[in-house]
């Protein structure tokens, strides 16, 4: 496993543990092309495979340009012969946008640096190499560095370019994507996440088309509508055969995820910040850092792609103090109390939730300024007292007098023009002079590209964050980027606004990390706007989405979980009817549905029924019990209720194989209907394991091949968990 350089074939060889990735250096031209990504071949002797890519041939014949349209390139650039689309593209102070890039030099160490101002990937020398690839443009004196990380325990590489102005003039970066990969057409479907607000991350997969097809963000955040991730599965692939290759961005603002297919079989799919909207200048002597994108392989179907990133992100990516420990369940007051709240009203929660178990009180929106709606005082981070007499200190020495822990909301990046700092500062919010700008939940976004912005609201949460207990925030962030102008920035340079503002939100983020080392901390965006890699680099769980309905969870968290581990999915068992859809389902059943998430209540305890108040313990009991099985084990796909119409499963595995919890929901009753069988997977075919439901202990294998005869169940949206225990002698 690991890197390796052969002289005589000019060829670079990137190993992980069941993919092989090539790189041809081309020796007269000095291009950097793409030989080869796929499963491992044991071969020392690549060198047949990049022959034909030599362009001598073409040279010959005066051809080219038609040479450089086809060349398999790893960092291809506008302007130069290939029209296919640029990973970079340049403008000169002169005006000509043309770069070439060619090999200067390489090195190879152990481990993973990090990236300067954005999040990513890490490992020590045990975990992963990286190949440096230095290339440069002479004409321009433009230098770029591409960065490789190969892990040696997953099949998982890295990729992302940096990119320095050496010359002695300026010039302009139109696009600087981060990876590109260009092979033959293998019969691939597409794979993507799309959806919108309540609907976020539905898996779509459709046969892959002639020309460009892919998923893109221009909206300032990685979005509902679209997620940061690709995958090109072979038609036949299935959740446990087949090839597949997959790409996931690590960042949190406008991408570009795009599959080019051409008439001749070949296939170009590159990943980076979207062009549209981005100029960033590079004076001589500057730099520019693209951020990461993560490559998996997996020639054992989906799933094996789905559980190679889970590990990746869990050890990899997620860091701090709370990366591997169970997360607290909590109870949050936002669709039981909406703003209509006060210190009593929040401690009546509190009290039935510590009678039941419950660890942590969340307060949420409306608890600063003169907030009373959401028509104002975003931006006046200050303890409202007449809903909250004694501060939030009163109320977090008596939640913790409880037993329990209280968290806070907060939505740092924005600003409500009904607020002391926007009369103070309306520069402060991004907007363009003379125009009304435009709001949406009555807000517009802060100017985070601007420090003394960021340090403005920081000190504000800081004073905040000191002054109580508080063990847990959520982040939020409840709009999109509109009126895209900065004050602080020259015209020729407001191209570089929307993702100076995504390293401002990854600097504060940091901060705060570094100045309360002990906090949790939870992202959230309007919902699940912003459930990216990006993000999971400063906080371990995201909030999923504001959808919590049970049978719309089931699609939303099934898509999600193909990609993100359960350990970063929070999900809470909602108020009933739901207030998304109007729908009723069982305590039970909302309970399990969100059970193998980061688990949380989001309703008024006491306006419960004595019943469903007496479910609580037992569901607590559950999440202590099973929640390290969803959270650290091997997650395998059963069934879809997105496909079949009727039920959904699921299981987790523990990595020692010794315990298996299957997460079983009838959605819909059919009559007659059989019981489905469950073919469960990821167990030791050798060893026995026994169904705590009925006591049946079997192998293995006939779990996983004759399959779980599941009891039958009357009525809609009715759910079990099932356990599968190893029978030790």
């Amino acid at each position: 496993m690991g890197i390796s350089f052969n002289a005589q074939e000019r060829v670079f060889r990137l190993e992980t543990p069941g993919s092989a990735y090539l790189i041809a250096l081309i020796d007269e031209a000095g291009f950097l092309a793409h030989a080869y990504y796929g499963r491992s071949i044991p071969d020392d002797n690549m060198q047949y495979l990049t022959r034909s890519l030599s362009d001598q041939p073409f040279r010959e014949m005066g051809r080219q340009l038609d040479y450089l349209n086809n060349l398999p390139m790893e960092y291809p650039c506008r302007g130069t012969g290939d029209f296919r689309e640029a990973c970079l593209a340049v403008e000169t102070d002169e005006g000509y946008r043309t770069a070439n890039l060619t090999y200067v030099s390489h090195k190879i160490y152990g481990g993973k640096p990090p990236l300067e101002g954005l999040p990513a990937t890490c490992g020590g020398a045990e975990d992963c190499e990286t190949l440096e690839l230095l290339c440069e443009d002479k004409a321009l004196g433009l230098h770029v560095t591409l960065l490789y990380t190969a892990f040696t325990r997953l099949d998982a590489i890295t990729r992302s370019a940096r990119i320095e102005n050496a010359g002695t003039s300026g010039l302009s970066l139109t696009a600087a994507l981060s990876a590109c990969l260009d092979m033959e057409d293998q019969g691939f479907d597409l794979i993507t996440l799309h959806g919108g607000w309540g609907c976020e991350r539905m898996l779509c997969r459709e046969a892959l088309r002639w020309g460009e097809q892919g998923v893109r963000s221009t909206r300032g955040i990685s979005s509902h509508q679209e997620n940061p991730f690709i995958a090109l599965a072979q038609h036949t692939a299935t959740q446990d055969q087949g090839q597949v290759y997959a790409m996931n961005f690590v960042y949190s603002g406008n991408f570009l995820a795009q599959v080019e297919s051409s008439h001749e079989g070949q296939l170009r799919a590159v990943m980076g910040i979207a062009p549209e909207e981005f100029r960033w200048y590079l004076s001589p002597g500057g730099a520019f850092q693209t951020p990461e994108a993560v490559l998996v392989y997996s020639h054992e179907g989906l799933g094996a792609m789905t559980r190679t990133f889970h590990d990746l992100y869990r050890k990899h990516l997620v860091r701090g103090p709370w990366r591997d420990r169970p997360r607290p369940s909590l109870v949050n007051n936002w669709e039981a109390t909406y703003f209509d709240f006060d210190t009593e009203k929040l401690l009546d929660i509190a009290r039935t939730a510590a009678k039941s178990g419950v660890e942590m009180l969340v307060l949420d929106d409306g608890w600063f300024g003169g907030r009373k709606d959401d028509h104002s005082s975003l931006g006046d981070w200050v303890v409202n007292e007449e809903k909250l007499p004694g501060s939030l200190k009163r109320l977090a020495d008596e939640v913790n007098a409880l037993g329990m822990k209280l968290g806070l909301w907060m939505e740092p990046e924005m600003v409500s023009p009904d607020s002391d700092l926007y009369r103070a500062h309306p520069d402060y919010a991004l907007q363009i002079p003379s125009r009304d700008p435009i709001l949406s939940r009555w807000q517009l976004v802060l100017d985070f590209s601007r420090k003394e912005v960021r340090d403005c609201v920081y000190d504000q949460l800081h004073k905040v964050l000191s002054s109580a207990n508080i063990e847990y925030v959520k982040w939020d962030m409840n709009r999109e980027l509109s009126d895209v102008w900065s004050s602080a920035l020259p015209a020729g340079r407001q191209g570089e606004l929307r993702h100076r503002y995504v390293l401002g939100v990854y600097e504060l983020q940091e901060r705060l990390l570094r100045d309360f080392p002990g906090l949790l901390l939870e992202n959230c965006a309007s919902g699940g706007s912003r459930f990216d890699p990006g993000m999971l680099y400063y906080s371990p769980q995201i909030w999923t989405s504001d959808n919590m309905d049970v049978v719309e969870r089931l699609r939303i968290q099934e898509g999600t979980a193909m990609v993100y581990p359960l350990s970063t999915i929070s999900a809470h068992v909602p108020a009933c009817p739901s207030h998304t859809n109007g729908r009723t389902t069982p305590f039970e059943t909302r309970g399990q549905v969100a059970l193998p998430g980061c688990f949380g209540y989001e309703l008024d305890l006491t306006k419960l029924t004595e019943e469903e108040l007496s479910m609580i313990p037992g569901q607590l009991e559950d999440y202590k019990k099973y929640g390290p099985v969803f959270h650290d084990g091997d997650y395998y796909r059963l069934a879809s209720y997105r496909e079949n119409g009727e039920y959904d499963a699921f299981m987790s595995v523990t990595k020692d194989k010794g315990l298996a919890v299957v997460n079983y929901v009838q959605v819909l009753s059919r009559v007659p209907r059989k019981p489905p069988v469950l073919h469960l997977r990821g167990l030791d075919e050798g060893r026995r394991y026994r169904f705590t439901e009925t006591g049946e202990e079997r192998s293995g294998a006939a779990w996983m091949y004759g399959g779980l005869l599941l009891p039958r169940m009357m009525g809609d949206f009715h759910g079990k968990l099932f356990v599968l225990e190893e029978v030790r002698p």
